[in-house]
């Protein structure tokens, strides 16, 4: 039997109806703590303006998208209720649907959060029409107007695929994650495409645009579950890890499973003694640094980090994966940690606060 053919046979045997009755998990990130929404988080979404520009983000009007977040969060507490959608919300393919709360810490400090100090509302995250017979479902983030551009995406939308995509009862069982962007979003569009979003498609004047006075596309893009490396996508952020978080072990493990065939790959062309002798050369000039320097720990953290990303980008360079070397060098303090910090100066400014 050929690899395919085996592949074929997992995917028949795999089950293809969700639970009548779900319990959603809390997931950990490093700027925000999700837990699930609720319909009194609601009226808070109204207080923090996060309708604004729906059109731009996500090419609904105000309205349209203040409804959408109202159905899904009712969907969401319905499923965990073991219970039907409910009036004026209900589906004929019963397509379900999990809303999360994404909550942080209201002071600026460095205290990773937590259950206990997540008590700042920003928005919400959804993994919406979720099809148990295609095993596919879309992922939406809607934050807070003051809370856009921070980050707060980044750090949650690569731990809600890996739940999506592990295994039931841990996860969902998905096959295939997708997001959908109005064309004239390229920011958003990019920050999908270093999460390991894959451009697959586009619905051409799917969308009217009334300031610009026009229609315009939404690009569709997605990932399937033997392509999505969630350890990748964080890292290309400078995130951490967090194994707790539901499916993140088998992740970790696929992970080192595909950067060992890597590297097989790369001995059995005769290329592995190559980067051996780099790294022996990197360690010599870090030794020399130690000796010679007086600045020798600063040169030789970024001497190491060389060895490092020769250890380890250099057998990725082959990889088809949509991330680079610039933003997986991005430090473990950085982007994270000064956008977060940032957020209430920021806003004070934006009201005159200061």
């Amino acid at each position: 039997m050929t690899h395919s053919d085996e592949r074929r046979e997992e995917e028949r045997e795999r089950p293809r109806v969700l639970p009548t009755r779900i319990t959603i998990p809390d997931i950990l990130g490093e700027m925000v703590y999700l837990r699930p929404a609720t319909s009194q988080d609601l009226p808070l979404m109204d207080e923090l303006d996060a309708y604004v520009n729906a059109s731009g983000i996500t090419g609904k009007d105000r309205v349209a998208e203040r409804a959408a977040v109202h159905a899904w969060v009712r969907r969401s507490e319905a499923w965990t209720q073991g219970s039907d959608v409910g009036e004026g919300v209900d589906d004929p393919e019963r397509r379900r649907t999990i809303a999360w709360a994404l909550m942080t810490t209201p002071d600026d400090n460095d205290e990773s959060v937590n259950a206990d100090n997540a008590t700042e509302f920003l928005g919400m995250i959804f993994l919406i029409d979720i099809d148990g017979w295609a095993r596919s479902a879309r992922i939406q983030v809607v934050l807070g107007k003051d809370f856009r551009g921070r980050g707060y995406s980044r750090d949650a939308m690569p731990r809600v695929m890996t739940y999506g995509f592990a295994d039931q009862p841990e996860g969902l069982g998905l096959h295939r994650i997708w997001v959908a962007v109005p064309e004239k979003n390229t920011r958003t569009f990019s920050v999908y495409q270093s999460l390991g979003f894959v451009p697959s498609g586009t619905s051409r004047d799917a969308l009217w645009d009334n300031r610009l006075g026009k229609y315009q596309d939404l690009n569709v893009l997605d990932t399937l579950v033997d392509e999505f490396d969630p350890v990748r996508a964080m890292d290309a952020f400078g995130m951490h890890v967090i194994t707790s978080n539901p499916g993140m072990e088998k992740a970790m493990s696929l992970h080192q499973h595909s950067m060992a065939i890597k590297k097989q790959e790369l001995r059995e062309a005769g290329l592995m003694k190559d980067l051996d002798d780099e790294r022996q050369r990197v360690a010599g000039a870090v030794r020399q640094a130690v000796q010679d320097d007086a600045q020798a720990p600063t040169l030789g953290e970024t001497l190491h980090r060389d060895a490092e990303r020769i250890a380890g980008d250099d057998v990725d360079a082959e990889n088809a994966w949509p991330y680079n070397n610039a933003e997986r060098n991005t430090s473990k303090k950085a982007w994270w940690r000064t956008l977060g910090s940032d957020r209430n100066r920021h806003g004070a400014a934006a009201r005159g606060d200061q």
